[in-house]
């Protein structure tokens, strides 16, 4: 990819600890598990990295702990191509982690510690403002201060370049912020989170995001799951139907999805172009274990 084309993420980055067990227990109830494996996670590196196994041009801003879990972490991202001379070590905070159970069909429960990465301040990425001017899109899930994304994506919108917002966790977002966005990619639950609107049918996921576009973002995009997505922007909506595969571990579906979404769109696919592939990369990440470890590279698709 050209170089002007660089996705630069602004966000986490985790150490997530996966638990492998038949069901997820209830609470005050322990069942026994059948395998564990440590692997490198967080919104952020998750989706920095989706899109660099497909071929991108990709930056990471973000802090890890002055600890080991922060030196592996960076060695992970380096491996993976990603640039990380904007990846700060913390002083203070330990690197962000995460303990993820997984059940036999597929589904997850999280519990995230987010460490460093609340130690992302507006500063660090005044830092690195000549490097989000000079990326074509500039990308952050809801993982960091708000106030640190809000002036990462002033600096990006300034400079004319393309804002991505990944709202996950979900949270209350302030106007400016929803006013500069480019593209919004909530999944159903987030959806209903920042609209308060039901967001089970098609029908329902369209108005509730109709109702997030007034607010300011050009193009809402809902992932749905098995169901796929939803593309509602100024020229209406466009589902995108799931592909039927045999899910092995859901986790890290969303990051998979958007950051092949943000690949595409860098190689100036259509917004619905952009979807259709990043739903074919989400469906191929499902099938395997792991987050990082699950999504696919070019050559497989």
């Amino acid at each position: 990819m050209n170089p002007t084309r660089r996705i630069t993420v602004v966000g986490s980055a985790n150490i997530d600890l996966t638990f492998l067990a038949a069901k997820l227990p209830r609470p005050g109830e322990t069942v026994f598990g059948t395998n564990f494996y440590r692997g490198f996670g967080g919104k952020g590196a998750n989706q920095a990295v989706a899109a660099a196994r497909l071929g991108a041009t990709v930056s990471f801003v973000g802090r890890v702990g002055a600890d080991e879990f922060g030196r592996a972490t960076r060695e992970q991202l380096i491996r993976e191509g990603v640039d990380v001379s904007h990846l700060l070590d913390d002083p203070e905070r330990p690197t962000g982690t995460a303990v993820i159970l997984v059940d036999d069909a597929g589904e997850n429960a999280i519990v995230g510690v987010p460490g460093a990465n609340l130690g992302l301040t507006p500063e660090d990425v005044r830092s690195a403002s000549r490097l989000l001017e000079a990326s074509a899109i500039v990308l952050a899930p809801c993982e960091t201060m708000i106030e640190t994304i809000a002036e990462a994506f002033r600096i990006a919108h300034a400079a004319g370049c393309r804002c991505v917002l990944n709202p996950a966790p979900a949270r209350e977002l302030p106007g400016e912020l929803l006013s500069i966005l480019d593209v919004i990619v909530p999944n159903e639950s987030e959806l209903r989170i920042l609209t308060g609107r039901p967001a089970e049918t098609l029908d329902d996921v369209t108005v509730a995001a109709e109702a997030l576009r007034e607010r300011g973002p050009r193009t809402v995009i809902v992932t749905l799951g098995p169901r796929g997505a939803l593309v509602v922007g100024p020229d209406g909506r466009v589902h995108v139907p799931g592909l039927p595969v045999n899910a092995v571990d859901t986790s890290g579906a969303g990051d998979a999805f958007t950051g092949a979404l943000l690949t595409y769109l860098a190689e100036e696919a259509s917004i619905v172009e952009a979807a259709r592939g990043a739903n074919v990369v989400a469906a191929r990440s499902v099938t395997r274990p792991g987050t990082q470890a699950s999504f696919p590279r070019r050559e497989e698709l």
